[in-house]
């Protein structure tokens, strides 16, 4: 038998179209960006996801995406503000507020997550990110559920 060519579209089949939604993701990693537009662009079929390497100007590159994504993910330990001060800042901002923000963290102790839910995140998906779990997460999360998926 001919061996088939199973490619990451193929893995990620889904109920909702991930094309159908944007994306915004503050990573300061270079390769957890290259790892994040893999499984997002090539797995999911994202075609609308901005990616930025430092929180610098958070804001203003956001205000320039018309409109506004409709999720946010959001490492915690980006610089110079961290994931905490740029949630704050979205709140307060009132184009941006209702976004959804989602926290990507490899710091995933208990008191963390605790200090995640109360500043009002509306998530966390925990690092190393997968290719098998992560769409389901962003499924769920574009969906209005709340996801914590801490390992």
């Amino acid at each position: 038998h001919p061996r088939e060519n199973y490619s990451l579209k193929k893995m990620v089949s889904r109920m909702v179209r991930f094309s159908d939604y944007s994306f915004a993701y503050f990573e300061d990693d270079a390769l957890s960006r290259e790892v994040m537009q893999i499984i997002m662009g090539d797995a999911m079929g994202v075609t609308a996801l901005r990616m930025f390497e430092s929180s610098e100007n958070a804001l203003a590159h956001l205000r320039t995406i018309q409109p506004p994504p409709d999720v946010i993910l959001l490492d915690i330990h980006i610089r110079p503000l961290d994931g905490f001060g740029v949630l704050e800042a979205l709140r307060a901002d009132p184009h941006l507020r209702g976004v959804r923000v989602i926290a990507v963290t490899a710091s995933v102790m208990t008191d963390e997550v605790d200090r995640l839910r109360e500043a009002g995140f509306d998530g966390a998906i925990a690092k190393p990110i997968s290719v098998m779990t992560f769409p389901d997460l962003i499924e769920r999360v574009v969906s209005g559920e709340s996801v914590w998926h801490i390992l």
